[in-house]
């Protein structure tokens, strides 16, 4: 089988494509043909060795991953050869094969869409973990989401338009923040021709949001931080713009606000029953319409690392894709 091999960390052009042998199940483990993998900011993190996962050398990247079952490890009851699943790999799921635990996959139904359901397992189950679960976000409040045309902020912003809030969506294009409108956004921020904070006080009446969605970090952190609302609630996901803020704390104190951390990953491992009922409520939601994950490229595996490009640079609107 062809897979998508890091063999030194550094950017996505050192990445090769290598024929190995095909996988074999573990015990409790599912191999599975993929159809569709995900790609997530932390898949370039982690080949420039970046990210708290640091798997050894040389090592396949690739996250989530959607497909069919193609063995099972000794042990593996609820699931058979054939079936259709979506899984979270943590990494492997470039490739034309990949291995995961049992545990970690979900089974689809005959009619699921690939390339949806490997776009749906870490963005929706990041987005829902820090929006209903640790920001606690009510029907009528206001979240702000910064980054909100990428992966994980567009499924902030229909989560919280699904629980009733009002969502203000900021981004670097008018282009990126028409789909943040396409996907429910009240109001909308270009912070690459905007002032931030005069946006955000003409735009909240001067209260500030209760919820701040950040997975962006560096310059714009500070000014969103400087207008949230009181008792308001800062959500720490990521930094895809490479820099990682310092935040005067001074301010929690003034707006009697919490910096919330978000990790998704650690929190589905020590709290699975808490993330699979997340995850039944967003069926529910995708089921009413509610819930649409946007898919904007696809790519061949052999362009794995222009996917990945794309994604460092910032170019990607919603979810992309690699199809094997």
């Amino acid at each position: 089988m062809r897979a998508i091999r890091c063999n030194q960390y550094g950017p996505p052009e050192r990445l090769t494509v290598e024929t190995l042998s095909d996988l074999e199940p573990k015990a409790g483990e599912v191999v599975i043909d993929v159809k569709a993998a995900s790609v997530n900011f932390p898949d370039v993190l982690i080949i420039e060795n970046k990210y708290q996962m640091k798997p050894p050398l040389p090592f396949t990247p690739g996250s989530e991953a959607a497909g069919v079952v193609r063995a099972v490890g000794d042990g593996v009851r609820d699931f058979r050869v054939g079936q259709r699943v979506v899984a979270f790999t943590g990494s492997g799921a470039f490739a034309e094969q990949a291995v995961a635990p049992a545990s970690a996959c979900v089974p689809l139904p005959d009619d699921a869409d690939f390339a949806v359901a490997a776009a749906f397992t870490l963005a929706y189950g990041t987005s829902h973990h820090a929006v209903v679960d640790r920001a606690q976000l009510k029907a009528g409040e206001t979240m702000l989401v910064l980054g909100a045309a990428g992966g994980v902020g567009l499924a902030a912003v229909e989560i919280g338009k699904a629980l009733g809030a009002r969502v203000i969506a900021a981004a670097s294009t008018d282009e990126k923040l028409a789909t943040c409108v396409e996907h429910g956004a009240d109001a909308t921020i270009n912070y690459s021709r905007e002032d931030l904070r005069e946006r955000i006080k003409a735009l909240t009446d001067g209260k500030g949001p209760d919820v701040i969605y950040d997975p962006v970090g560096g310059i714009y952190s500070e000014p969103a931080f400087r207008s949230i609302g009181w008792r308001g609630r800062y959500l720490v996901v990521g930094f895809a713009n490479g820099e990682i803020p310092k935040l005067p704390l001074n301010l929690t104190l003034l707006k009697g606000a919490s910096i919330v951390g978000v990790f998704w990953g650690d929190y589905a491992r020590r709290e699975p029953q808490n993330n699979v009922a997340g995850f039944e409520q967003m069926l529910g939601w995708m089921k009413a319409g509610k819930l649409r994950p946007h898919i904007s490229a696809r790519y061949a595996l052999e362009d794995t690392p222009r996917a990945l490009r794309d994604m460092a640079e910032r170019r990607v609107i919603g979810k992309i894709v690699i199809t094997p």
